[in-house]
């Protein structure tokens, strides 16, 4: 027989279910891995609140453009960025206690001059064990600054994936986002507070039609077979409600959520939990795309995990997601 309470008057307690509920403890120490971030790029602060957090490997992506200080962008400008982070991930391991390895690409947001330079210099760094995987890169409907040929785009991205065909490493593959057609504008003098770019610079798109963003998808998945690069050596990064349907249905790649920036690109973890719901946690998972230049948390990862369960998806579900699926792909956190 329950007891009676001691409160004055009956409180909500008291109504509660004979069963009582069994929070999942262990989702509070459940380790994880972020496969896409530019970590390396954020504060020390912000590095150790992904330790702090669980975090257990990542990958920092070096090929992203918008902190090259020049545009268009030249081939120096790229390596420059890979080495900069080859220069400071020991440290970053040392100061945090995960794993921290690289994602190394030619990224198709600006265009970029010399191409061929990197992709003749990108076989040797693949070498490096410390490189995981190649990206992020992808074909992108519009560029910052200076347009890039769409053919020549794709000609980027498919020499990428044969040489991670070459080196069997992963590709990390940008795919744009759709964004919802109701967001308000900003003032053109404030455009994107929280995205420290100038988007003022934003050129026009390069492929047109009812659904760019998915056409680039489509673009880069022929890439894909061309190369001869098996699906599951494909992580199609920034997965959304555009995209999912098609990866899902007409390829075996993964898909990776972005949750760091839901304010921008308005994928949270809710679309995760629908997405496990239709297809099963098998070829998915999450990550951060934290960077510098950018509003992000590092904390979103972990509260994606306890948000997740919030939505009815069971442990075993979660841990395939946030720590399996991304150390079978990258060989990390072994």
């Amino acid at each position: 027989m329950t007891p009676t309470p001691p409160t004055k008057r009956p409180t909500d307690a008291a109504y509660l279910d004979d069963e009582p509920f069994d929070p999942p403890t262990e989702l509070l120490n459940q380790p994880w891995i972020d496969v896409h971030n530019h970590a390396h790029t954020l504060s020390w602060d912000d590095r150790e609140r992904y330790a702090l957090s669980g975090c257990e490997a990542m990958v920092m992506v070096a090929s992203g453009y918008h902190w090259t200080p020049y545009k268009p962008v030249r081939a120096a400008d790229v390596r420059f960025l890979w080495d900069d982070a080859i220069n400071r991930r020991a440290a970053i391991e040392r100061n945090h206690f995960f794993e921290a390895k690289l994602g190394l690409g030619i990224h198709t947001g600006v265009r970029i001059e010399n191409p061929d330079e990197l992709l003749d210099a990108m076989d040797d760094y693949c070498a490096l064990d410390e490189v995981v995987a190649i990206g992020e890169t992808g074909v992108t409907p519009s560029q910052h600054v200076s347009a890039w040929d769409v053919d020549q785009q794709r000609a980027i991205v498919q020499a990428q994936m044969e040489l991670a065909d070459d080196h069997d490493l992963p590709v990390i593959l940008h795919t744009p986002n759709r964004s919802s057609e109701s967001r308000r504008s900003y003032r053109a003098d404030v455009q994107i507070p929280g995205y420290e770019k100038n988007t003022g610079l934003g050129q026009e798109p390069v492929i047109t039609g009812d659904n760019p963003a998915l056409e680039a998808v489509k673009i880069d998945v022929e890439a894909m077979r061309d190369a001869g690069l098996d699906d599951e050596r494909v992580v199609a990064s920034h997965a959304d409600r555009n995209n999912t349907d098609y990866l899902m249905a007409e390829t075996e790649c993964y898909l990776s959520y972005t949750i760091g920036h839901s304010w921008l690109i308005g994928v949270t973890a809710a679309d995760v939990a629908d997405a496990i719901d239709e297809y099963g946690p098998e070829r998915i998972m999450i990550d951060t795309d934290c960077a510098n230049v950018l509003r992000t948390d590092p904390f979103a990862l972990k509260r994606a995990i306890f948000e997740l369960y919030r939505y009815g998806i069971d442990e075993e579900a979660i841990r395939k997601v946030v720590r399996e699926n991304p150390r079978d792909v990258f060989d990390v956190a072994r």
